[in-house]
C-alpha cells in the first residue's frame, strides 16, 4: 500500500543504520513524511504530517537524531 503523496518519492535510510537488515526508510513530500520497513518496500507506510514528525524528532535524544 502506498501513500499517494509519496508516489515517486526518494526513500532513504538513516546514516546510522549500519549493515544490519533492521532498518526503516524515510521519504518526504510537500505534505507528509513517510516511514516504511526497508525489508518490505511494497508494504505499509506510516505517514505523518510535518508538524507531528518535527515534534517526534525533537523529542529523540540528540544521539539518535541524524
Amino acid at each position: 500500500m502506498n501513500t499517494p503523496e509519496l508516489t515517486g518519492a526518494s526513500w532513504r535510510k538513516s546514516t546510522r543504520s549500519g549493515s544490519n537488515a533492521n532498518c526503516v526508510e524515510v521519504a518526504e513530500s510537500a505534505r507528509v513524511i513517510g516511514v516504511r520497513d526497508s525489508k518490505d518496500p511494497a508494504g505499509p507506510v506510516l505517514a505523518f504530517d510535518r508538524r507531528a514528525w518535527t515534534t517526534f524528532v525533537a523529542a529523540l535524544p540528540a544521539r539518535l537524531q541524524g
